[in-house]
């Protein structure tokens, strides 16, 4: 009895730190994206404002401080052009990169992904050292680096969906370790302001490094699966009289987490032709990865990613264009605005966590995301007139992040793991590339709109966010519409 528990306290460190494995390399996915917000204040500055060296020789007062090619009045253009030199290739890769997550292993699919992503993040700043000044290098850098990037949370998601099965307090426990974007944007702001000012390079250089680093201990130390060999044959070892999947899951202290997929009153003994027929079936739906069309089919897909695009388009706009439009307004220096942007990504945990409780609770996750945008769409309003109220940017970052949290994370896991699936437990990668690849649009054209219509005033921009908000929630009316009428029912 002793060795049986030794052994199920294991297999339960195992899913901790494949929790916290992958909450440390999504972080450090958003630490290396960050350092573009951050940068865009220092690529273009109001030189009249800088100490001059004095043995610098020039005759331009207005531009000799900027960075080349963004020294002229188009650089909002060209800001636009590499966020969404990023955002575009991100989100045409992620279609295919649930496809291939898929197929692949994954934990040699995401430390290769990471790997590449601290490769281009380091070129990038290396463009400051070997003085390259041409935008097409730049914007080459940020394509590459979206594609490889799409890598990262098909492979984290299903990894915490392999190992935490459907259960009550799955919003809880996904809301908490969502709060890694937020960490990371938070991370990446303090570490790129810390470079920006002296030698912009070392922004990008350094969550290079972090990432790559973070790749590696991925590669050796990240366990995919519940039914991954070396984990499976220990907890095997721990009930050896049973030999189901759904023996081996409830072994893995699965009452501690949710609830388990099959309470044992309900296994009964079958003939053994009609066992090894199920047993047939059931292998075959548990290899058989799903198709793209099929992913499509399930209910409620369709519908979350529709929202996400919207959704996601306000939270990146934020994301890209927060420290600038502080800088602007506020009329901080580049690190005090990337400093001052992190509170609302502190809000954005604590949105991300809230929705999952919530949503935990009433069983309402359409009806969570739906209260929570339209919430957001007047606080976007009242935060446009009170910047300097520090509690507006934390409420602001909680409504706007947490249905973005919520979509990502325990809905995507939700629907990738839906009854109408019957059991194939390879269809949470393509899930999540779906709705993240179709919220990924949404990312793209946010800021391009945004940097679009900053120049005619950011009131317009506010406007922009607002109405996409209420477009988020009008795709998820059908849903809450049937969460509503079976809350009714039930009472």
């Amino acid at each position: 009895m002793k060795e049986l528990f030794l052994k199920e306290d294991l297999c339960c460190r195992y899913r901790s730190f494949t929790l916290f494995l992958t909450f440390l390399s999504y972080t450090a996915y958003h630490l290396s994206r960050k350092p573009i917000s951050i940068v865009k204040n220092e690529l273009h500055r109001n030189c009249s404002m800088v100490i001059r060296p004095a043995d610098l020789n020039t005759t331009d007062n207005e531009t000799w401080c900027d960075w080349a090619p963004f020294d002229q009045d188009n650089y909002k253009t060209l800001y636009g052009m590499l966020d969404n030199s990023f955002l575009v290739a991100y989100a045409i890769g992620m279609f295919f990169s649930g496809i291939f997550g898929e197929r692949l292993p994954l934990r040699y699919y995401l430390s290769c992904g990471m790997l590449l992503s601290g490769l281009f993040t380091s070129l990038f700043g290396l463009g400051y050292y070997w003085n390259i000044h041409s935008i097409w290098y730049y914007a080459f850098i940020q394509a590459m680096n979206g594609l490889v990037q799409t890598t990262g949370w098909p492979s984290v998601v299903t990894c915490v969906g392999n190992w935490f099965g459907k259960g009550n307090r799955r919003g809880f426990i996904m809301g908490v370790w969502n709060s890694h974007t937020s960490v990371g944007n938070i991370l990446g702001s303090l570490i790129a302001g810390a470079f920006v000012s002296t030698a912009w390079g070392l922004s990008f250089i350094v969550p290079g490094l972090i990432i790559t680093f973070t790749g590696v201990l991925c590669f050796f130390f990240l366990v995919e699966s519940q039914f991954d060999q070396s984990s499976f044959s220990l907890c095997r070892k721990a009930q050896p009289s049973r030999k189901s999947p759904t023996h081996y899951i409830e072994a893995c202290c699965m009452p501690y987490f949710e609830k388990p997929l099959l309470h044992s009153a309900t296994i009964t003994e079958v003939t053994s032709s009609t066992s090894s027929h199920a047993t047939e079936r059931s292998e075959e739906d548990h290899t058989q990865a799903i198709s793209f069309c099929g992913a499509l089919s399930i209910p409620g897909v369709v519908e979350f990613s529709l929202c996400l695009l919207f959704a996601k388009l306000v939270s990146y706009t934020f994301l890209y264009w927060l420290p600038l439009y502080i800088s602007n307004v506020a009329h901080f220096d580049a690190k005090a605005a990337g400093d001052m942007s992190t509170l609302f990504d502190v809000g954005g945990i604590l949105g991300g966590i809230a929705a999952g409780v919530v949503s935990d609770y009433s069983g309402g996750r359409a009806t969570t995301c739906c209260a929570m945008l339209l919430l957001a769409a007047p606080m976007v309003r009242m935060y446009l007139n009170t910047l300097s109220i520090a509690v507006m940017l934390l409420v602001c970052g909680g409504l706007v992040n947490g249905p973005y949290a919520l979509i990502t994370t325990a809905v995507s896991a939700d629907l990738g793991t839906h009854e109408s699936l019957q059991g194939n437990s390879r269809a949470l990668s393509t899930v999540t590339a779906i709705i993240d690849g179709t919220g990924s649009i949404g990312a793209a054209i946010g800021p391009l709109l945004a940097g679009l219509i900053s120049p005619t005033g950011w009131n317009n921009v506010f406007y922009m966010l607002i109405s996409a908000d209420v477009l988020a929630c009008l795709f998820l009316s059908r849903l809450m519409y049937k969460e509503v009428r079976g809350w009714c029912s039930r009472t």
